[in-house]
């Protein structure tokens, strides 16, 4: 089976510098402890101004010339949203409309001209236009949908329009959830930006949490990523059903100590300079719905969606087939926003079947086979994983057929010595068990645990093991910062 779309094809170049990562020896070593450490001993006056010029720094680090776009999207939304305030009636309503159109007029044109091209040529048989090339500013999604919000939230009221530039300009750029996230409201954190205090017991926790995000993306992570890249780089007829199923697997886990590892460095990052920045991830593995895997999966994305999409479309309230055309938009969307490739948009809509199945009824029945449901919810899952991680859908649908009849792929040449040894095994032992069986340790026992001496020493430790992986290894990929 042909790709629909072809993703080398559709995907927009996505070409920058050398990145200063979470999880790099530039940002470990160097960035990091001189902002803190400047911030921490600046007059309080002056922290929005420093963060605000350390975040841009951090943004300019690997693309230089694009920070000006992004500073663009802050004026033009500083503006919008002090226009917004100023008028009333139409006048206000047609501010808004202006500001969310240039938004996602300048996400349109950098994420997603070169897909609707590619998409118009293969309708048309011909070559209609010429694919453009465009370099695609990382993290754009992220900083966009954050703007959108603040203008909507002065037109709605929820907020107040900030006079100061600057507080916009953190609030839009700040480093640590900039590029992957979590997508943080300004009604939110707007008293943060204004007054914040830096404690010991914030530092604390924040260099506690920031060291297990970045075991979970440096120790699992990569080396669930090393695996599944070995095997997707054979091609798919030399892959049998085990080999499959394993590229599955490890990325599965590959992707959620991924992006939850960045979530926790965000959010630990965000408590060192004063700020609490929302949970991203509530082990979503552990779910017994589809329902409840979105509650619990990229939460600051689906809270996004539901309160400036479906809940405007007017959600569960129209009726049920107005629901379920409101849930397929959204979930269309969500797929769109993850990507400029058709594989991405099936599966957002093949998220969106399963949970309109749900609401059809099926809920009920996994509500009481909890499970049954936990079992059918990861398989639904890891299933839509291939459509996410193979480079073409036929490529991603050949894998599932390996998987679901694995029997008529026992020949295949691709031998498990090939992409799996023991430091594979072993540490997809501890992703499995670190993906939320935790939460059944007794909470007695957590209590003694948290911020003892024993902890301490085990955050030591794998700090200690996080830069020496780092030191050793050139292999370091970020799965969301292409969005």
């Amino acid at each position: 089976m042909g790709d629909l779309v072809d993703r080398t094809q559709c995907v927009l170049s996505w070409k920058v510098g050398i990145r200063v990562v979470f999880s790099s020896a530039v940002f470990l070593w160097v960035f990091l402890p001189v902002v803190f450490l400047l911030n921490y001993f600046i007059q309080k006056k002056y922290s929005n101004i420093l963060l605000l010029a350390a975040s841009l720094i951090f943004y300019a680090w690997g693309e230089p010339y694009l920070v000006l776009l992004m500073m663009a999207s802050v004026v033009l939304n500083w503006l919008v949203g002090r226009g917004i305030a100023k008028c009333s009636g139409n006048g206000k309503k047609a501010v808004l409309t202006l500001g969310v159109v240039c938004d996602l007029a300048m996400l349109g044109y950098y994420k997603y001209a070169g897909f609707f091209v590619s998409v118009l040529n293969r309708v048309c048989g011909s070559e209609v236009l010429p694919v453009p090339q465009i370099a695609l500013p990382i993290g754009i999604s992220f900083f966009t949908f954050q703007a959108i919000s603040y203008i909507v939230d002065v037109y709605r009221g929820d907020t107040d329009a900030s006079p100061k530039l600057v507080n916009v300009a953190l609030y839009i750029s700040f480093f640590p959830q900039l590029i992957a996230g979590p997508i943080v409201k300004y009604k939110d954190i707007n008293q943060q930006i204004e007054d914040r205090s830096i404690t010991w017991d914030g530092v604390t926790m924040g260099f506690r949490r920031f060291i297990i995000g970045l075991a979970k993306k440096v120790l699992i992570s990569n080396v669930m990523g090393a695996c599944v890249d070995t095997i997707f780089s054979h091609d798919v007829s030399v892959v049998g059903g085990g080999a499959a199923w394993v590229a599955a697997l490890t990325y599965t886990f590959q992707i959620y100590y991924d992006f939850s590892g960045y979530s926790d460095m965000a959010i630990g990052l965000g408590k060192m300079f004063g700020f609490d920045i929302m949970e991203n991830f509530q082990y979503p593995y552990l779910s017994s719905s589809i329902t409840e895997f979105w509650r619990r999966w990229h939460i600051s994305l689906g809270s996004w969606f539901r309160e400036y999409v479906y809940i405007p479309l007017g959600g569960n309230r129209k009726g049920t087939v107005r629901t379920y055309v409101n849930l397929c938009i959204v979930f269309f969307l969500t797929g769109l926003w993850h990507g400029a490739d058709m594989s991405f948009v099936l599966w957002g809509l093949y998220h969106g079947f399963f949970s309109i199945l749900e609401r059809l009824g099926l809920k009920k029945w996994l509500d009481r086979h909890k499970a049954v449901g936990v079992v059918y919810c990861m398989l639904v899952v890891i299933f839509g994983w291939m459509l996410f991680r193979a480079p073409g859908t036929g490529v991603a649908v050949r894998y599932m057929l390996h998987m679901l009849l694995p029997w008529r792929y026992s020949e295949a040449a691709l031998p498990w010595t090939e992409y799996m040894d023991l430091k594979t095994v072993v540490v997809g032992i501890a992703a499995f068990l670190g993906m939320g069986f935790s939460k059944w340790i007794p909470e007695k026992f957590m209590n003694k645990w948290r911020y003892s001496l024993p902890e301490a020493i085990c955050c030591v430790l794998l700090l200690l093991l996080c830069m020496a992986s780092i030191a050793g290894s050139n292999y370091n990929p970020f799965i969301y910062f292409q969005f």
